[in-house]
């Protein structure tokens, strides 16, 4: 099975509040992009490919020039279906992985590639939920609390028959999601869960950036 990366990476991560692509904003003194991009060449996909932000191609390239750099679009969706493109027709399965994800561990990557092997058609990486869930309406007031023990957080590599990938961005714009899972599941696909890791958390606010800083300084990533 001939496994090819996406990562997409052509957000521009205005809850950070840097003025870099946030692709390019640094843990360890390396862009988050790289950390992605890494993971996903240890896991042995060929070719990993980047949607990075247009007026930022160059330097992802320079930054991680093992791997094939597109132009990203104004929606994940939108990046992810032009890093399919650019893809091998050989390609059977692939990993998309968020480029704001750094310390994925591998074996969370290789239990999605297991999955896969075995005839999945879809599988996330997924971690349980610790805090108590409730739902409210739009005024605040909470309508009721939810039952956490079938909840689960999705992380990602999400791993995906290429076949049945490319299928659901065929209507990706037509769908309110945020994730391609998400698309696999409108398409009435069953989608594999498998164990995910707190590692592999996503870098969104300035909190999360100092914690995968520290992360990194005390060998912890």
């Amino acid at each position: 099975m001939r496994i090819a990366g996406i990562v997409p990476a052509a957000g521009r991560g205005e809850r950070l509040g840097r003025p870099t692509p946030k692709a390019l904003v640094q843990v360890g003194a390396l862009p988050l992009v790289v950390h992605a991009v890494a993971a996903l060449l240890r896991a042995g996909a060929d070719p990993v490919v980047v949607a990075a932000p247009t007026d930022a191609i160059e330097e992802v390239r320079r930054q991680v020039p093992r791997a094939l750099v597109v132009p990203g679009g104004a929606h994940r969706w939108e990046s992810v279906r032009l890093a399919l493109d650019a893809i091998p027709a050989d390609v059977d399965a692939v990993l998309v992985h968020d480029a704001a994800r750094p310390f994925v561990p591998d074996d969370v990557v290789e239990r999605v590639v297991a999955a896969l092997d075995a005839g999945a058609a879809a599988v996330v990486p997924v971690a349980p939920l610790a805090d108590t869930v409730k739902r409210v309406d739009r005024d605040g007031v909470v309508v009721e609390t939810v039952d956490r023990s079938t909840l689960r957080a999705v992380q990602t590599p999400q791993g995906f028959r290429r076949d049945v990938l490319a299928a659901a961005h065929a209507d990706a714009e037509t769908l309110d999601v945020t994730d391609d899972a998400a698309l696999v599941e409108a398409m009435g696909v069953a989608v594999q869960t498998v164990w995910g890791d707190p590692r592999a958390f996503k870098v969104t606010t300035p909190w999360d950036l100092a914690v995968a800083e520290a992360m990194w300084e005390t060998g912890k990533a």
